[in-house]
């Protein structure tokens, strides 16, 4: 009986002990060069500023607490230490002035449980630097500035309107537009990736995008949120056993289709992204050398990163942008008349983007004001940096959050309000905004920009070519709700449209 209470008695003063030195530490690193480090709301012992912050909406809580604290801040979650920038000013000062010194990602928990140091958005080092030359190279090859990536996209372009007439029926029956645009975003990043082309009805393609849009939503979800913050809840939390069965069942998937590549591999007719990392990983293995980062892990997480980030923001873009012209008929109106204007029925090229200024315009505006990707993935500080007078110590996680980019009242008149005309001068012709940051910035910039750039126009400008888009029968334009789904990124609320044949 003694010994039983004394082991019990030695097991408590260890846990009070632990939690001692946790909360002395915790209050010292708070406290301690203070006046140096970025200002931010007091936080409690052990659970930091839980109570301050939103996890359903962290991008837009943050950004409220910047009001109080200024643009460069500091939030506690749990004991961790997060160095939070808002606005134009603060995130170009630090990701562009301060590239290097930034570039690093800061690893999660949810991270590190299904991508621990691989693939190109959630990897550092020697690792990520290859793998983003490499994709960066490969994708000119195969899909940023090669007339190929167009003639695909125009391809996919055709296939997209047949399957609006289906879903209308040449007469305006409203229908969900949100799945099949995904499934033809997605389909320009797997011919890339795969040399592949998907119907649009084939189940097994309509479940590995219905899965990378779950899985970009539950990461951005509060409970994985609160995982990140409180790793030791794991045990207890549906929404992480669910997407870590959603993540396993898509790199299957993946696996499979890189197995059936690899077993065709033709060193010398390199059909597709794969392909092309599979014969640098031959070419190596070949001259000795087998401990180099082309492995197969490093080539699933590439590839699943890639088609996950391509399709969701894409894809989500395009869906905002619909759904504001459907909003906004007047601006419609706009885009249909310079389309009648400048190209009449031939098909629209890429070629033609410098001509129809408005159009332009109108893609950009959508972009900032859907702002699909609020505040993306943490970065990390790999040095001692002064930012703006303020120290943030090596190893510091740091939240730029684009949200407050985009919306910027220091850098775009009314942000909250839809107008293209904000990237126009008093001749009408586009003019490139500073502040238009939707694809981040630094070392850290989307690798797929130019591919995204190139789809969001001709997909755009094909769907107006040939339709009308309205709110349903018994709905009016202020009934549209442009309340966002967030995740890891913003999707719209699923809502129903028409397509009214033009033609």
């Amino acid at each position: 009986m003694l010994e039983h209470l004394f082991q019990s008695f030695t097991s408590a003063s260890l846990l009070a002990a632990i939690v001692g030195l946790l909360v002395l530490n915790f209050l010292r690193s708070s406290f301690s060069s203070r006046n140096r480090e970025p200002p931010g709301p007091t936080p409690l012992p052990l659970l930091g500023n839980f109570f301050q912050v939103d996890f359903d909406n962290l991008h837009i809580s943050l950004a409220d607490l910047s009001k109080t604290y200024g643009s460069i801040f500091t939030v506690y979650l749990g004991l961790k230490k997060v160095v939070v920038l808002t606005g134009y000013k603060a995130v170009k000062e630090a990701l562009v002035g301060y590239a290097d010194e930034f570039a690093d990602r800061e690893i999660i928990p949810i991270i590190e449980d299904f991508s621990p140091g691989h693939g190109l958005i959630f990897a550092n080092g020697d690792s990520w630097k290859e793998m983003r030359r490499f994709t960066i190279s490969t994708l000119k090859d195969f899909g940023t500035s090669k007339r190929i990536s167009e003639a695909r996209i125009i391809e996919e372009c055709n296939y997209l309107i047949e399957e609006f007439e289906k879903l209308s029926f040449l007469s305006g029956k409203p229908f969900d537009n949100s799945r099949v645009v995904s499934y033809a975003v997605a389909n320009i990043i797997s011919s890339i990736m795969y040399n592949m082309r998907f119907d649009y009805n084939d189940p097994i393609y309509q479940s590995t995008v219905e899965r990378d849009q779950e899985t970009i939503t539950l990461l951005g979800s509060a409970s994985i949120q609160i995982y990140n913050t409180f790793p030791w809840l794991r045990p207890i939390l549906k929404n992480w056993k669910l997407l870590m069965k959603i993540i396993r069942e898509n790199e299957a998937e993946s696996m499979k289709i890189i197995a059936n590549l690899e077993e065709t591999l033709n060193p010398e007719m390199c059909r597709c992204f794969v392909d092309a990392f599979l014969t640098q990983k031959q070419k190596l293995e070949e001259s000795g050398i087998k401990d180099s980062h082309y492995h197969y892990e490093n080539l699933l997480q590439t590839v699943t990163n890639i088609f996950a980030a391509g399709t969701d923001t894409a894809g989500h873009t395009l869906q905002w942008a619909l759904l504001f012209m459907a909003k906004y008929p007047h601006i419609q109106d706009k885009v249909h008349e310079e389309l009648r204007r400048v190209i009449g029925s031939r098909p629209v090229r890429v070629e033609d983007r410098k001509n129809l200024p408005y159009i332009n315009a109108v893609i950009h505006e959508s972009q900032r004001l859907g702002n699909v990707g609020p505040h993306y993935v943490p970065h990390q500080a790999s040095q001692d940096v002064t930012l703006n007078g303020y120290l943030i110590k090596k190893g510091t996680p740091v939240l730029p959050i684009f949200y407050s980019v985009l919306l910027d009242e220091n850098e775009w008149e009314a942000p909250h309000t839809f107008n293209p005309s904000r990237f126009l001068d008093k001749d009408g012709k586009f003019i490139k905004r500073d502040a238009f940051m939707p694809f981040s910035a630094g070392r850290r910039v989307c690798v797929g920009e130019g591919l995204a750039r190139l789809e969001l126009f001709l997909f755009f400008t094909s769907l107006f070519q040939r339709f009308r888009l309205t709110p349903p029968p018994g709905v009016t334009e202020d009934e549209l709700d442009l309340t966002p789904v967030v995740g890891l990124t913003h999707a719209p609320t699923p809502h129903k449209l028409c397509a009214i044949s033009l033609q």
